[in-house]
């Protein structure tokens, strides 16, 4: 399994950023994906997740509003949309594979991640 995240980068207060992330090795329609992120000092959170057949979706809440988390089996990608960047939003964002169809927090794999700075 294979997860790799794209899209991240240092931008303004305000700033948009659309993270990717290209998965294979897996049947992406069997799991749920979601995007987790982690701060220097601080415990890892889950950010967003969307189930396997991308009826349910979860939104941290100092997510919602914000982002948006969409997937293309097709293309075997999850994205992130986040709009309204906030500092607070800085951190190493990267995407997992659920260990269900649906969204528990949980998961078997995991990607490497991909950096969001956010600052003036």
């Amino acid at each position: 399994v294979q997860l790799q995240a794209s899209g991240g980068g240092s931008v303004q207060p305000g700033s948009s950023l659309r993270l990717s992330c290209a998965a294979s090795g897996f049947t992406l329609e069997d799991y749920a994906l979601a995007w987790f992120r982690q701060a220097p000092g601080q415990e890892r959170e889950a950010v967003s997740c969307i189930s396997s057949s991308g009826g349910f979706k979860y939104y941290e809440d100092s997510a919602k509003g914000r982002f948006t988390i969409s997937s293309d089996n097709a293309k075997k990608t999850v994205y992130l949309q986040m709009e309204g960047l906030k500092p607070e939003d800085t951190a190493l964002y990267f995407c997992a594979v659920e260990r269900f169809y649906y969204c528990t927090g949980s998961f078997l794999y995991r990607g490497q991640g991909t950096q969001v700075t956010v600052s003036s």
